[in-house]
């Protein structure tokens, strides 16, 4: 028996142990490849339980259907070892079988509580708290840190990334000052952290500080853009704080050389993707040809079902395009999941199909009926997942749909909660300028 680097508990010998550490770091930090070291452990150890338990977890946490023979390849190869696998180690076996079976919040809920049992084990918060992500958990995305905060120590191998989690849960909480703080100090502790940056980064999103966003990743980028498998979305946060700023040939760029170079080979790099053309495309910026890139990547996953938040990123692209086959496909897709079981049941019936249709009812030009599918959304649209700055896209839309409805009163009321949140925006100012141009003329 063996231990990690943290002490927590592993069934395989102390040269093993090692090389999973080497592993698990690439996770912590996002840098290239996690899986590829992975398969060097299994290639030298093939009945290294944990390797392929993790390998699992981590397949399952990036929600793409495209990846699923691996993960339940994994998993598996996982469970056929379960004999020899440790109590923490059959946590983890059972969280990716539980996602891999659509309970989210359960597989969730397992990792979570292999960080109860050790409080040490990073990985197991890290999972979990990428759990509580995808199900939109902010309070979890907090709670699940502060658990086992109290049980590090500065100076402790991966406590940097520690408290860079912790920063991202206090950010979703609304806690800004702290969460600030926590990121940056995780950043200083190892620049490569990119999950740290994008914790300051949404602060800073949240806050309409895009002056000091822009100037904070571009100062960061040498530590966590080269060779990180985050860094897209590092470079999505980039190209918002270019548009407040009015620089959208910038945010063109940032996608043509950052956010798209990986080509959309995953789902999660598509949804940043289609969540900045949605952006500029409302706001009646023409986005050239970008859309067709987008809709490839999306084209094999139409029928997935497995992600309503993925579904409803889709179905921008195919709204962008115009593709009405494409956007009934997926609406189709959502309504199947909506009948189904497990998690996705749940996000796809209460947001994800009504959030779908209302973008479509925008494509086409009728704002009043994307107003009356999108507003009711907006008290319980973390249901879906995501973060608040991803699901900021709900305003931006209303905002945009009620001025070209003319709905005067509602253009007001959606604008007024902008600008109570980002007062200095220049997209929440240009917003309110056509609102009042709008009431001039609802007067006249």
């Amino acid at each position: 028996m063996a231990t990690d680097i943290r002490g927590n508990p592993l069934s395989c010998d102390a040269a093993t142990a090692a090389k999973l550490d080497a592993a698990f770091l690439k996770f912590h930090t996002y840098q290239v490849d996690p899986i590829a070291a992975l398969d060097e452990v299994i290639a030298d150890q093939p009945d290294c339980v944990m390797a392929h338990a993790v390998r699992a977890g981590i397949i399952a946490t990036a929600t793409d259907k495209a990846f699923d023979a691996e993960l339940r390849s994994s998993l598996q190869q996982a469970e056929a070892l379960a004999g020899k696998a440790n109590g923490r180690e059959r946590r983890y076996i059972t969280a990716a079988r539980l996602w891999a079976d659509g309970d989210l919040h359960a597989a969730t809920e397992q990792w979570g509580l292999a960080a109860v049992e050790n409080p040490h084990d990073l990985l197991a918060v890290q999972l979990a708290q990428l759990g509580d992500f995808f199900l939109g958990q902010s309070q979890m995305l907090r709670d699940r840190v502060a658990r086992v905060l109290p049980a590090w120590r500065d100076g402790m191998p991966g406590h940097g990334y520690l408290l860079g989690m912790h920063a991202f849960g206090l950010e979703e909480c609304g806690d800004y000052a702290r969460a600030e703080e926590e990121g940056r100090r995780g950043v200083a502790l190892d620049p490569r952290d990119g999950w740290a940056v994008h914790a300051v980064a949404h602060v800073l999103e949240m806050q309409g500080r895009a002056e000091e966003g822009a100037a904070f990743l571009r100062d960061t980028a040498p530590g966590w853009s080269p060779d990180n498998l985050f860094a897209f979305h590092n470079w999505w946060h980039l190209a918002l704080f270019r548009i407040e700023q009015g620089d959208i040939a910038g945010s063109l760029a940032l996608f043509d050389d950052r956010i798209s170079a990986g080509g959309f080979a995953s789902a999660l790099e598509a949804v940043d993707g289609s969540a900045l053309l949605w952006r500029l495309w409302v706001l009646g910026h023409d986005v050239g040809d970008r859309w067709s890139r987008l809709a490839e990547a999306w084209q094999s996953r139409m029928a997935d079902g497995i992600y309503a938040f993925n579904d409803v990123h889709a179905m921008m692209v195919f709204v962008g395009t115009g593709d009405v086959g494409a956007q009934n496909e997926v609406l189709s897709t959502l309504e199947r999941a909506a009948a189904g079981g497990g998690t996705n049941a749940m996000m796809s019936r209460d947001v994800g199909l009504p959030l779908a249709r209302g973008l479509a009812a925008f494509g086409r030009g009728d704002h009043a009926g994307a107003i009356a599918h999108v507003l009711p959304l907006r008290g319980h649209a973390h249901r879906f997942g995501g973060s608040h700055a991803q699901r900021d896209v709900l305003s931006w839309t209303l905002c945009e749909a009620a001025i070209r409805a003319g709905d005067a009163a509602m253009a007001q009321a959606m604008v007024a909660e902008r600008l109570a949140t980002k007062e200095g925006s220049p997209v929440a100012q240009g917003w309110a300028a056509r609102c009042r141009a709008l009431g001039h003329r609802a007067a006249a």
